[in-house]
């Protein structure tokens, strides 16, 4: 028998409890003028199956170090070992400046080849907008992904 299944997660920014209720992962650094990966998940549901649609809801903060240069973040993912897809078009802060800027990623995307099917690979990665700062970028623990597939029961 095949059934339609949800099945949600909030892999990022696991760790210690707070007590303001906001979680984020341990801040990364990149170089120069060079992508930086936050943080990288895989998302492997307990039954596998047909993907239906893929939703998601990723907010991570980013900053420069310096104020001259901007911090730019980008989202991918890709079929387990696969080449990486990029979700969006990479963002940029809004201003140069060494104040962390929240950015959130959210919808349903169109599945296309090498990002088609269960298990699969996301990440978020940082940089600088020149060679002169680093970026640094962190996860928030209310990021989620919702997969709608048919598997077998």
């Amino acid at each position: 028998m095949e059934a339609v299944i949800a099945h949600i997660e909030h892999p990022f920014a696991k760790g210690d409890l707070t007590a303001t209720g906001v979680q984020y992962s341990d801040e990364v650094t990149s170089a120069k003028n060079v992508y930086s990966t936050v943080e990288e998940v895989a998302i492997n549901p307990p039954l596998l199956g047909r993907v239906i649609e893929i939703e998601f809801g990723i907010t991570w903060s980013m900053k420069s170090s310096g104020t001259t240069n901007k911090a730019t973040g980008l989202v991918q993912a890709r079929n387990k070992g696969g080449t990486w897809v990029d979700l969006m078009t990479a963002v940029e802060n809004t201003a140069a400046s060494t104040d962390a800027q929240e950015h959130t990623f959210s919808g349903r995307f169109e599945l296309e080849d090498d990002f088609n099917r269960l298990p699969f690979e996301l990440r978020v990665r940082v940089k600088s907008a020149g060679a002169t700062d680093n970026a640094l970028g962190k996860m928030k623990n209310t990021s989620y992904v919702r997969v709608v597939y048919s598997g077998a029961l």
